[in-house]
């Protein structure tokens, strides 16, 4: 399974650069969430209702994201699981979704 994703990763992120600590945060994202949402700088998600994660990294500061990511995402429909997350693993989230902010 990690072949796959690390595979995954290449082709749908195939400038991103490993070794600074992004490939955590973009396996967790691709594992968790990428089945509704659109996980990079372009395309659109395949839930029309969960809106691509770089708009969400725009609407949020990323330290309202940290409590979210430790405590519970709550949203306002049912379609969404609730994800609790390690600090390490929120921190390697943040810094993917940080990624993708329009400099």
């Amino acid at each position: 399974m990690r072949i796959v994703i690390a595979l995954l990763m290449i082709v749908v992120f195939p400038g991103l650069a490993f070794g600074n600590g992004l490939e955590s945060g973009v396996r967790i994202i691709a594992t968790e969430c990428s089945a509704c949402h659109a996980i990079g700088k372009t395309g659109t998600s395949p839930n029309p209702n969960s809106p691509p994660f770089r708009d969400i990294i725009k609407r949020y500061p990323a330290e309202n994201l940290v409590e979210a990511l430790a405590e519970g995402i709550v949203t306002g429909h049912n379609d969404m699981p609730e994800f609790m997350f390690e600090p390490d693993e929120i921190t390697a989230i943040i810094g993917y979704l940080e990624s993708l902010r329009e400099k």
